[in-house]
């Protein structure tokens, strides 16, 4: 899905302008990305962890994401998520 279709959809869903969605998800991406800069995680309750990390080897930065449990069980990975998906 390309960011203009789930603009619209979340537009949709929560019964907002598509407009008003767009700034919402532009300013969302942009703290992500600020944070990542300043290599501070970002949890997004049932959906993940955003980090970085250094290369061991190369001592580049390496980005990570490590899927929350809700992901891990919709996805058939292990999983302690006990709730409905």
């Amino acid at each position: 899905m390309k960011e203009k279709e789930l603009i619209q959809k979340a537009a949709q869903r929560a019964g907002k302008s598509e407009a008003e969605v767009a700034l919402v998800v532009e300013a969302w991406v942009e703290e992500i990305v600020g944070s990542l800069k300043r290599h501070e995680s970002v949890s997004v309750r049932n959906f993940g962890t955003f980090y970085i990390r250094l290369s061991r080897s190369s001592g580049a930065s390496v980005f990570k994401f490590n899927p929350s449990q809700r992901l891990r069980k919709l996805f058939g990975w292990s999983s302690t998520y006990k709730g409905t998906l």
